[in-house]
């Protein structure tokens, strides 16, 4: 049953969307979690290091960060799989291209799938910067999350870097957050504006939300 739903274009649009609101959630908590930053030093690093001791003594040290992390590995990856997938049925479903050009899509839904790569490029980065610091300039302080932070949006490029991948999150998730809707059969005549209008909140506070804490740098609020 499993294959039959994975193989079907209605199941993987479901997994597409299923995983798309696992990520969403994260990026809510994470984002509130960015914003301790305001508080100083002090508390941001309280929090990072809170989040390697939750659920202790039952779950050892780091462990439920751990299982947040493997959560996020399999929705990522079925939503890029899936994703993918899904573009090149598309394509084989018409291989030519339509006489007459179709009604133009919205910005977000034209470059969701530039969007995408956009943001796993990113998260790479993302990693490899703040988690491993195999990229991090300045040199890297591990258990020092508010330093890291600093260090980073301390240079042009961690600023575009950053801000170019969060303005494709904004766009990813307006685009998203209705498709996901729709796919699940929450949407109707009279919820699509709701709807709408809950994408765009969700879009435009998630973006300002991530991009407060480079721009708290830029300005020399966070230091």
């Amino acid at each position: 049953m499993a294959r039959t739903v994975w193989d079907s274009t209605v199941g993987k649009k479901t997994v597409m969307a299923v995983s798309g609101i696992v990520m969403l959630l994260y990026l809510v908590a994470h984002m509130i979690g960015n914003l301790k930053i305001f508080f100083g030093a002090g508390e941001f690093n309280h929090y990072a290091h809170w989040l390697r001791t939750v659920g202790e003594p039952f779950m050892h040290y780091e462990w439920t960060l751990w299982v947040v992390r493997v959560v996020l590995v399999v929705a990522v990856l079925a939503h890029a799989v899936s994703a993918y997938q899904l573009s090149r049925r598309d394509i084989k479903a018409r291989p030519s291209k339509y006489v007459h050009k179709k009604a133009r899509a919205s910005y977000a839904t034209r470059t969701m799938r530039w969007g995408g790569v956009i943001l796993a490029l990113f998260i790479v980065w993302h990693l490899l910067d703040l988690t491993t610091g195999t990229v991090h300039s300045g040199g890297f302080e591990s258990g020092k999350p508010y330093q890291n932070v600093v260090d980073t949006f301390s240079t042009w490029y961690g600023n575009v870097i950053y801000i170019v991948a969060m303005l494709a999150v904004g766009l990813h998730i307006r685009h998203g957050f209705w498709s996901a809707a729709q796919t699940l059969g929450v949407g109707s005549r009279t919820r699509d504006r709701a709807l709408k209008t809950t994408a765009n909140a969700l879009a435009l506070l998630l973006t300002a939300g991530f991009l407060a804490v480079p721009v708290g740098v830029m300005t020399g609020v966070v230091s």
